[in-house]
């Protein structure tokens, strides 16, 4: 008997694979922004990672010049500052290195509003 339903359940889980593991699927889902074509695939991880790994890097230095940052908000101040387009990896990757002392310079400007912030609360409190 297994052997005879063997073709259906191997027919149906195909087809339940095919439903959710398709590129069509997955963008309708949210799950990915678009398709990759094969042949610039490795072209658009290459870029995506180090575009990452400095995003990643700028978000940790701005959240530890403020303690009050978020991932989100970290990068959300990133992204204002970027003059590219958002959705190139590419350009954005060439943003962050040709604006390097900009942002570090607004990284700075965070950590000591962030300190002169701490230093009026604690005033504030010994006040009263």
């Amino acid at each position: 008997r297994e052997e005879l339903l063997k073709p259906v359940y191997l027919q149906a889980a195909t087809e339940f694979a095919d439903l959710h593991d398709k590129t069509g699927r997955m963008k309708a889902k949210g799950v990915i922004k678009e398709a990759v074509p094969w042949a610039e695939s490795r072209k658009y991880f290459f870029y995506l990672a180090k575009r990452r790994i400095a995003q990643d890097s700028y978000v940790a230095q701005l959240k530890a010049a403020d303690s009050s940052l978020d991932y989100a908000s970290a990068l959300a101040i990133i992204s204002d500052m970027c003059t590219v387009d958002w959705d190139d990896n590419e350009a954005v990757l060439d943003f962050y290195a040709s604006s390097d002392d900009t942002i570090s310079a607004e990284i700075s400007q965070l950590k000591t509003a962030s300190i002169k912030a701490q230093i009026e609360a604690l005033q504030k409190e010994l006040a009263e």
